[in-house]
């Protein structure tokens, strides 16, 4: 083994002989020496600093505290300005009735009260609508016109009671089709009445229909347009066996529909197309399944109408 040098301060781990016994698994602790008395024996007593975390070449974080308070002082102006002009445009717009909604909400309105002059009746009351699933039990349906009534007031277009009840809307227009079903055994006339009312009127009286159950008296009951030389020539208002009538809000217009059979028979308790719908009735209009004619047809005639409706109101990209 080499021999230490007198310069070296730190001793040299020896490396352990092979033919020497390995040390025990656990050595015993050391005893610790006596402390002496002597100043120059005992070693000094020696603190360290906390080591530095970043290099030379980076720079020392500064405290926030002399720019944070200007910052949030300016962001919280900013905030404050915004919600101002967007509150002072809200307020403006409110005062003056320019939302784009509302706007758009009342265009649709009056373009809907003006396509009785400016559609084509075949796209109002096409010539063949097919109706999914608006059968009982989920059969469909297929329904031909046969019949289309010229526009018209509403002067002898409805009973006396049921013209009453529509006299706070007015009558500006009144367009009617009439359609028989694949069988030509059922007849169902359809229509379209244009009023003079703005929403609000027409809200009022979708409300009153509502309250009072206009809408399922037999004695308001619309009037079915009966062509000569069709199918529905006997179609009259003793031969009225199921209706439906939809007073809408987001347009100046009344849809309804009232059915029937095409032979002519008269029909001596009809039923509104609701109560003939329903599971387990066993009346004659709903036994025939005159209810669905109805209130089916009357619901795809309305879908086309609010087509026609965006068609007529979106603006061309």
């Amino acid at each position: 083994m080499p021999q230490e040098r007198p310069t070296e301060t730190t001793r040299r781990l020896r490396p352990i002989r092979a033919e020497e016994p390995a040390e025990s698994a656990v050595a015993p602790a050391p005893v610790p020496a006596p402390p002496s008395n002597t100043p120059s024996v005992e070693r000094p007593f020696v603190s360290f600093a906390q080591p530095e975390t970043y290099d030379d070449d980076t720079a020392r974080l500064r405290p926030l505290g002399g720019r944070t308070r200007p910052r949030v002082v300016a962001a919280a102006a900013c905030v404050v300005l915004g919600l101002g002009l967007i509150g002072g445009a809200a307020t403006g717009s409110w005062l003056t009735g320019d939302g784009a909604d509302e706007a758009g909400s009342r265009n649709a309105f009056a373009a809907a009260g003006e396509l009785w002059h400016s559609v084509p009746v075949d796209q109002l009351f096409p010539p063949t609508v097919q109706g999914v699933g608006a059968g009982p039990g989920g059969a469909d349906r297929t329904w031909t016109r046969i019949a289309v009534a010229p526009d018209s007031g509403c002067k002898d277009a409805f009973d006396p009671l049921l013209r009453k009840a529509l006299a706070p809307v007015g009558c500006l227009r009144l367009l009617r089709a009439t359609y028989a079903d694949a069988t030509r055994s059922h007849v169902t006339t359809v229509g379209l009445l244009f009023t003079k009312a703005d929403a609000a009127a027409m809200t009022s009286l979708k409300a009153r229909f509502q309250k009072e159950g206009l809408d399922r008296r037999t004695d308001l009951m619309p009037r079915p347009y009966a062509a000569k030389g069709t199918d529905a020539e006997d179609f009259g208002d003793a031969q009225r066996a199921s209706w439906t009538v939809s007073v809408l809000t987001d347009a100046p217009v009344i849809v309804y529909a009232v059915s029937g059979f095409a032979d002519g028979r008269n029909v001596t308790a009809p039923q509104p197309a609701a109560d003939a719908m329903k599971p387990g009735a066993t009346t004659a209009p709903a036994q025939a399944g005159l209810g669905h004619e109805a209130q089916g047809l009357a619901d795809r005639v309305e879908r086309s109408l609010r087509k026609t409706v965006t068609s007529a109101t979106e603006k061309p990209s």
